[in-house]
């Protein structure tokens, strides 16, 4: 019985302590440690560091982050063209790589331009996006550059994938896609027999275009 009592008076005092808290004002720290950290927080303000007082500083102008290779073409719509009439692929089309494309196609593309390129992937096939064109449609005449320009920025509905794919899987599912449309247009993808694979660099795929998608484009 003197347990319990003496149980209840503390989680009275313990009660009471709490409830003087009041957020309109600095309260009491009963751990303060939890509370200031002991190193310096990215965006927290201090002295030391001037200027605006933040640990986190913005990079110098015109630099680029490690790892990340600059695109030249611009999210609009003459660049788009641009990409079209000159944008080519730099690695070699085999069999491997139009492998790997297929793999990744089929994890980021096939969902809405189906399987098999024509247009008709499972979210089309439950009117969830509408009006997704085959590859083989004469009237938006793909090319490398016009697709790879697109997974880099995206178009209308469709979002960027530069921070999920590297260059070099890009122009991966580049290849694949190709190959689709050659499918459907009822003529042999193409395979290179004689020429070198181009060695792109090794970079990191987190970094995601500045420029929001251009919605003209077609």
């Amino acid at each position: 019985m003197k347990n319990s009592i003496n149980i209840i008076i503390v989680a009275l005092v313990i009660m009471s302590v709490l409830s003087c808290k009041k957020d309109s004002k600095r309260n009491y720290q009963y751990m303060p440690n939890m509370y200031e950290p002991i190193g310096y927080e990215p965006y927290g303000e201090y002295d030391v560091f001037g200027e605006n007082g933040q640990e986190a500083k913005l990079p110098a102008e015109g630099s680029i982050p490690r790892g990340w290779m600059p695109y030249d073409y611009k999210n609009s719509n003459e660049g788009y063209q641009m990409a079209k009439d000159s944008l080519k692929n730099p690695i070699r089309y085999r069999k491997d790589n139009q492998e790997a494309g297929k793999a990744l196609y089929d994890i980021y593309c096939a969902i809405c331009h189906g399987d098999k390129g024509n247009g008709k992937g499972t979210l089309v096939k439950r009117e969830k996006i509408l009006g997704v064109p085959s590859y083989d449609d004469a009237g938006r005449a793909i090319t490398e550059g016009s697709i790879y320009h697109v997974m880099y920025y995206g178009i209308n509905t469709m979002g960027s994938y530069a921070s999920q794919t590297s260059e070099h899987e890009r122009w991966q599912i580049v290849q694949y896609v190709q190959k689709l449309k050659a499918d459907l247009e009822g003529k042999t993808p193409r395979i290179d027999t004689d020429v070198a694979e181009a060695k792109l660099p090794e970079v990191h795929h987190d970094q995601e275009p500045t420029e929001k998608n251009h919605s003209n484009a077609h």
